[in-house]
């Protein structure tokens, strides 16, 4: 392949050497570079590609590609100087793999909860109605019947570029793709060609990254921004950054809602711990997902196969034949009659969500366990508010660790207790051990008691001091379950 190839679209400010060079593969890795690579000298938040350029070039590289010229310049090296090296990163992926965007229809879904779901769910219903699907997903990736595993919820534009040529290849037809306020940031989505964006909710996350919530929601709303007028915009008007999501998009606008006037309007008629019964538009269907924040996902879901060309009445049939998400309010009921929730909640909204929902379901006869954590490294702002969240909607509440990184875990749950009320100090537990948490809250469940288990959902493990730790947290409880049971 030529250099000239692969540079369509890429914002040049400054090229130095020829670009009629033949080059074997781009990197942004300095560790990765081979013989005739080009390297995309990347300004990340732990380290500068620009401070490695020497080194590609030692190892190979023959094309660097930043944006701001080195001191030295080698001779026989093309320097292609650039607005934006992460930009330019994903152009060129976009373009060295071929464009594949545009050989399938590709949907991001975005917003701070329900992504995983929703795609999750839609890769499912496509498969069920006898399509090739692909999927991007924090759980995982998936080209048709091929599973591949998760490192980011957006990955980032080589990783993309790369599956999506994989899929382009297997005949895949519809891939589904979260879209995270980093990855739209970071520039992972520029040079994709989307048929549609669904939003799902906009809340309290990431504040760690983004300076102000603002500059969060401003992220999120760039990529509605750059929507082509041949896709589709699907937002959640109930939500009050809805709306705002469509303001500038030049794609089709469509909304959906429970408690607004929309495109797509749903109407909760039943909610049990067995499914929901649900009027959509004018037809019911009983589904197997609980509570309202599914019943939101299932009317993105629903709202966005129709528009991808789906028949309403089938897409209503695949809908209640569609199956919950690893780690979304999974939940398993013991031989003493205690149920146990597993749920991937880690934000304030998702953790008040998930306790409604089941305070919604329960009788109050039974007691709700909670037992919960807060990850390291991550917004400390959250922290108290999600000890608050509850410890004020729960019978008992365990604050534990998560995945408490680099940080002390006693920390973390000195800063998590900060939001405990003096009147839920009684009921409130501090362990700083996750499985001996998860263990106490089995004790104290009686028959017909309900333990939710929030924070990690599908993850496997658990991050301490840079190293993970086999830990899933459905399994454990499992296991502890069964033993108080012998």
């Amino acid at each position: 392949m030529i250099l000239k190839d692969i540079l369509y679209k890429v914002a040049i400010e400054v090229v130095k050497g020829s670009t009629e060079t033949a080059i074997n593969k781009i990197e942004f890795d300095s560790r990765k570079i081979q013989q005739d690579d080009v390297f995309v000298a990347i300004r990340g938040t732990v380290s500068n590609g620009h401070d490695f350029v020497e080194k590609a070039i030692n190892q190979g590289a023959t094309v660097i590609v930043c944006d701001t010229m080195p001191e030295i310049i080698v001779t026989g090296i093309t320097y292609i100087q650039v607005k934006d090296t992460n930009a330019a990163l994903a152009f060129l992926a976009s373009n060295y793999y071929g464009n594949p965007s545009q050989n399938l229809k590709l949907v991001g879904i975005t917003g701070t909860n329900g992504k995983t779901t929703i795609a999750s769910l839609l890769y499912q219903l496509f498969k069920k109605a006898g399509y090739k699907v692909g999927l991007l997903s924090t759980v995982k990736i998936l080209v048709d019947d091929i599973e591949y595993k998760a490192t980011h919820t957006t990955p980032d534009s080589l990783t993309i570029n790369h599956y999506l040529a994989e899929m382009s290849a297997a005949g895949v037809e519809f891939c589904f793709m979260e879209v995270s306020s980093h990855g739209v940031h970071q520039k992972r989505t520029e040079g994709l060609q989307f048929a549609g964006g669904v939003f799902t909710n906009l809340s309290h996350d990431h504040l760690d990254y983004h300076a102000t919530f603002a500059e969060y929601r401003d992220v999120k709303k760039s990529f509605f921004d750059h929507l082509p007028k041949t896709a589709f915009a699907l937002t959640n008007i109930d939500d009050k950054n809805g709306s705002l999501m469509l303001q500038n998009t030049a794609a089709r606008k469509l909304t959906y809602a429970l408690k607004s006037y929309a495109d797509y309007k749903a109407q909760i008629l039943e909610n049990q711990l067995s499914g929901l019964l649900l009027k959509i538009n004018e037809n019911e269907v009983w589904v197997r997902l609980i509570g309202t924040f599914n019943a939101y996902n299932l009317l993105a879901i629903y709202g966005t196969a129709v528009e991808l060309g789906l028949d309403k009445l089938e897409v209503l049939r695949l809908l209640s034949e569609l199956e919950s998400v690893s780690g979304r309010f999974q939940f398993i009921v013991s031989d003493q009659k205690i149920t146990a929730i597993v749920d991937y909640a880690h934000t304030p909204d998702a953790l008040e969500n998930v306790l409604k929902t089941i305070n919604d379901i329960r009788s109050n006869n039974e007691e709700l366990i909670t037992v919960v954590g807060c990850g390291g490294d991550r917004d400390k702002t959250k922290r108290p508010i999600m000890a608050h969240i509850a410890t004020s909607m729960s019978n008992k509440v365990i604050i534990t660790s998560d995945n408490p990184r680099t940080e002390d875990p006693i920390d973390i749950i000195a800063d998590m207790e900060k939001g405990v009320e003096p009147q839920n100090h009684k009921k409130t537990l501090s362990i700083v051990d996750r499985k001996q948490a998860i263990k106490t809250a089995c004790q104290l469940a009686r028959p017909n008691d309900i333990i939710l288990i929030a924070g990690k959902g599908h993850e496997t493990y658990q991050e301490i001091q840079g190293v993970r730790y086999d830990f899933d947290d459905m399994k454990i409880v499992k296991e502890l379950l069964e033993q108080l049971n012998k």
